[in-house]
């Protein structure tokens, strides 16, 4: 099941993403919108929220040092996040977004992280990697309460935990490179289905994934674009727009071990390092899909 090309499109970074929200209605444009990169000698804009956010002492300068290849202002900008919305992040992680999410969300929003189970009822599981995730991700909330003392849990842990909170009370829902994960255990539709329902009708569903070649399978950690689209068209979704601001021609997607022998993974280790770090980070899809106000 595929959807056809979205034509292409340039948009300067003198129009916002907000400019485009007229346009989100049933039959809306599909368009492809490129963004230039924010260097990291730009000047901050003190008017501006999101780039005091992005450019914050608060974040961990390993987290900075992606941010050539992540681009989170030019991708928040354009998924429309505002400071005043309620957004949920779906399995954050080690808090790369988050580090920049729950701040500015802080003082009129609100930031709710969809984490794993802390506290599994199987013993094994307990002091696995998904129970050591949460733990950590909720200790980080507890020693940052200056900076994210609005921000919030849920427990989203698949096949268990599904549910992102009450229906129609999240204003967006993003998720950053996870798809693969759940393609893999085949949880991807109720994973979109659970997005769906927590969005408020307008809300917005950003997603940034691997993007693969036609034919690759969710285990190289890649994704098909189409096949994406496809899937959120049928939960209920619409495609507002697409962005090429994580694109990476560079990226050929044909390595030993799948996606993860890019940078930050490395997991070849010295085996064609150099190799790897001078491609970068993957080649990435940036979708916004919007859950209709019918």
């Amino acid at each position: 099941m595929f959807l056809s090309k979205v034509s292409n499109v340039n948009v300067s970074r003198a129009v916002k993403p907000l400019a485009l929200l007229p346009l989100l209605s049933v039959g809306l444009l599909l368009s492809s919108v490129s963004f230039q990169a924010l260097s990291a000698t730009d000047p901050i804009d003190a008017k501006d929220p999101l780039l005091l956010a992005v450019k914050s002492d608060f974040r961990t300068p390993n987290n900075v040092q992606r941010d050539t290849y992540r681009h989170p202002y030019e991708t928040l900008e354009f998924f429309g996040v505002k400071p005043t919305d309620t957004v949920v992040e779906l399995w954050p992680g080690g808090g790369w977004y988050a580090e920049i999410l729950a701040p500015y969300l802080n003082n009129n929003g609100h930031y709710i992280g969809a984490i794993f189970d802390s506290n599994p009822k199987d013993e094994a599981q307990k002091n696995g990697y998904r129970a050591t995730s949460a733990k950590k991700f909720n200790t980080w909330i507890e020693n940052n309460k200056t900076h994210v003392s609005q921000a919030e849990v849920v427990t989203f842990d698949p096949p268990s935990y599904y549910s992102l909170g009450q229906n129609n009370s999240a204003d967006v829902v993003l998720t950053f490179r996870n798809l693969h994960n759940w393609a893999m255990k085949d949880y991807l539709l109720p994973v979109f289905q659970s997005a769906y329902k927590v969005l408020k009708p307008g809300g917005i569903f950003g997603v940034v994934e691997h993007r693969g070649k036609e034919g690759m399978l969710a285990n190289s950690g890649y994704m098909e674009q189409d096949e994406v689209i496809a899937l959120a068209k049928k939960v209920g979704f619409t495609l507002a727009a697409s962005s090429e601001v994580n694109a990476n021609v560079a990226d050929m997607k044909d390595y030993p071990n799948g996606v993860w022998s890019l940078p930050p993974r490395l997991k070849g280790g010295d085996t064609d390092k150099q190799k790897y770090l001078d491609i970068g980070e993957s080649d990435r899809m940036t979708l916004k899909f919007i859950k209709p106000t019918r």
